[in-house]
């Protein structure tokens, strides 16, 4: 086995335990709210065997999928984060060290979310968002209850809001209401990194 093999291993080990870690999350969270998938598919619009495959881990959620879940169960993205083993945040906490950030990979879609903020006490949080050349949401526009702003620190990325499309460049900031229909990507041949903040109200 040559180091690109390897290497293309490895990524593909590492995807399947995030998808899994994913899945079993999204599960947890839909048995604390006492919700069938049934009623999740209604409410998110997903079909049950897409569902049922995202939470067996046996499918990559995009972050699409992800936040319609979110919305479906009335909880934050931020509670889509896999935990970290003994990790039990304070709920009046207010600083926040590296060590603690969770990450987010939605390697098929080529973006990555870290949350800045965890825990589970506000529904504010900040995420930095770091999308690769050709990285996107989605085809599809989507929606979800709450505010979203952000600041591009590298890069650009095109953001496209109520049919509405703009370049986003680095020191460009931007804010809209959630339930707009929207979607973004990165049509550069370089990374974006964005700060992005969401509000689950």
């Amino acid at each position: 086995m040559n180091e690109m093999t390897k290497t293309a291993a490895l990524v593909s080990t590492e995807q399947g335990q995030h998808d899994r870690a994913v899945g079993l999350r999204v599960r947890a969270l839909r048995k604390d709210k006492n919700v069938s998938l049934q009623q999740l598919s209604s409410a998110s619009g997903l079909s049950i065997g897409y569902l049922s495959q995202i939470e067996r881990g046996i499918s990559s959620a995009s972050v699409r999928a992800l936040a319609l879940i979110a919305d479906g169960l009335g909880v934050g993205l931020d509670a889509i984060f896999p935990r970290q083993r003994g990790a039990n945040p304070a709920t009046d906490a207010f600083a926040f060290r590296v060590s603690e950030r969770r990450g987010l990979g939605f390697w098929r879609d080529g973006i990555e979310k870290e949350l800045l903020t965890p825990g589970e006490s506000s529904t504010l949080n900040l995420f930095l968002v770091h999308v690769a050349p050709g990285g996107t949401s989605g085809e599809s526009a989507y929606t979800h209850h709450g505010d979203e702003a952000g600041f591009v620190l590298e890069g650009a990325f095109e953001l496209t809001v109520d049919g509405e499309t703009r370049t986003m460049e680095t020191g460009d900031a931007f804010r809209f209401r959630s339930n707009r229909p929207h979607r973004w990507r990165n049509i550069g041949l370089s990374p974006c990194q964005i700060l992005w903040a969401l509000s689950g109200s």
